[in-house]
């Protein structure tokens, strides 16, 4: 049975405790929202903002008082419950209750699931506990801080952003990295091959081993040092392993509790899902682009935030159109990464300016003359035209958005 959200006193319960839950708390309360708030989270910190983690936190002996959104006393004005350090292990939608790990039994008349997502670990022989470490939490990086220090031997697995991101933040601090990759190229899965080599150019200028094509089989002692060893009889040294070979949605609660899913929890356009008293948003979700007219999971603090909106509004009352253009961003040294929209399925790019030597680039992904991406490297004024040729799915002729002699400005004319 539905229930009026407007009704005396009715419960919203949030499961998860990072940026979109953040956001849908204060949402929910700009959007009219006067009943009660119960945010569950497993981690033992209240939302804080992730980027850092892999950057300046890592790097700078912040405490994690400092990355936290809102101080505590922020969500009690708000009339929100903090259950953290609690794991919600079950979705009873025939009596609407959210059962936890305690033991206890929440009632709610609307819910909404910002699980998120979790890294993906391997297995490798003769790890033990503490060898290898995501970089997703605060308590994980907190864990990696000991080993991020001058000379030490650090190996990372995997070649997207956020392994890249703490390759460049441990070689700023003077550790020895390494960084191994299943692929024949970093970022294979997200860029074009110009820009997967301009990113090896950096990290190898500064100093860090790159293996692509890497096959692990295992680990191994080598004077009572650990050491990481390839398929192809290399090893490598290591006092720590930090992994970074993508996430997989947190979608399970969703599934049991007989929601649809596939690869992630599906919502509509309002964020709601196949129940509509039940919600999602940020990276545990799955939908239909407006713009790509494709399904989608994004991993980004931009969507997390403008789908927790959405939802927000949807649970007061006012379903909206979620039809944000994605955007992303990377810091690595001194190299700014600014990505708008997808660019799957591409045919046909235009670079502008030199990826070859210098760092200040953009990349403009076409689809049957249709710009559907950009790459701007150290290139905000290409980002910000990017984005506005994406929205407008103009086409322009790729001689044109590469000719630097054009002004920025004109390529959205």
């Amino acid at each position: 049975m539905t229930t009026d959200p407007m009704t005396t006193d009715p419960q919203c319960i949030i499961i998860g405790a990072g940026h979109a839950a953040d956001e849908a708390v204060m949402s929910l309360r700009r959007e009219g929202w006067t009943g009660s708030i119960t945010l569950v989270g497993e981690e033992p910190h209240p939302p804080y903002n992730r980027p850092p983690l892999s950057k300046t936190f890592l790097a700078a002996g912040q405490a994690p008082e400092q990355l936290f959104f809102r101080e505590p006393g922020v969500y009690q004005r708000a009339g929100v419950t903090l259950e953290l350090g609690r794991r919600a292990i079950a979705i009873e939608r025939a009596t609407r209750h959210v059962r936890l790990d305690d033991g206890r039994s929440l009632p709610f008349a609307k819910l909404l699931i910002a699980t998120g997502a979790r890294p993906r670990m391997i297995d490798l022989p003769g790890a033990l506990p503490g060898d290898m470490l995501p970089v997703r939490t605060i308590d994980d990086v907190l864990a990696i801080r000991p080993f991020a220090r001058p000379g030490g031997r650090i190996v990372l697995i995997g070649a997207g952003y956020i392994g890249l991101e703490t390759a460049a933040m441990l070689r700023k601090i003077g550790a020895s990295v390494t960084v191994l990759e299943a692929m024949p190229r970093v970022l294979a899965r997200v860029t074009a091959p110009a820009v997967s080599a301009f990113f090896e150019r950096v990290h190898r200028e500064e100093g860090v081993e790159i293996v692509t094509g890497a096959t692990i089989a295992g680990l191994e002692l080598q004077g009572g040092v650990k050491a990481i060893r390839l398929a192809d009889g290399r090893s490598f040294p290591a006092d720590l392993i930090i992994v970074g070979i993508g996430v997989l949605p947190n979608s399970e609660i969703a599934e049991a509790a007989g929601l649809a899913t596939d690869r992630g929890i599906l919502v509509d356009e309002a964020c709601r899902t196949s129940d509509p008293d039940i919600l999602a948003a940020g990276d545990c979700t799955r939908f239909t682009s407006a713009h790509y007219r494709a399904s989608v999971r994004l991993e980004s603090v931009q969507n997390a935030k403008d789908q927790a909106r959405t939802a927000a509004a949807a649970i007061c009352g006012k379903p909206a159109r979620y039809d944000a253009l994605p955007w992303f961003w990377s810091d690595q040294y001194d190299v700014k990464l600014q990505i708008a929209g997808l660019s799957e399925g591409f045919d046909a790019i235009a670079l502008r300016g030199d990826a070859t030597t210098g760092r200040s680039f953009a990349a403009f992904y076409l689809k049957a003359g249709e710009v559907i991406a950009v790459d701007a490297v150290n290139r905000p004024k290409e980002f910000m035209v990017g984005k506005k040729l994406i929205a407008a799915r103009a086409h322009v002729d790729a001689t044109r958005l590469a000719d630097e002699a054009v002004p920025v400005a004109d390529l959205a004319r």
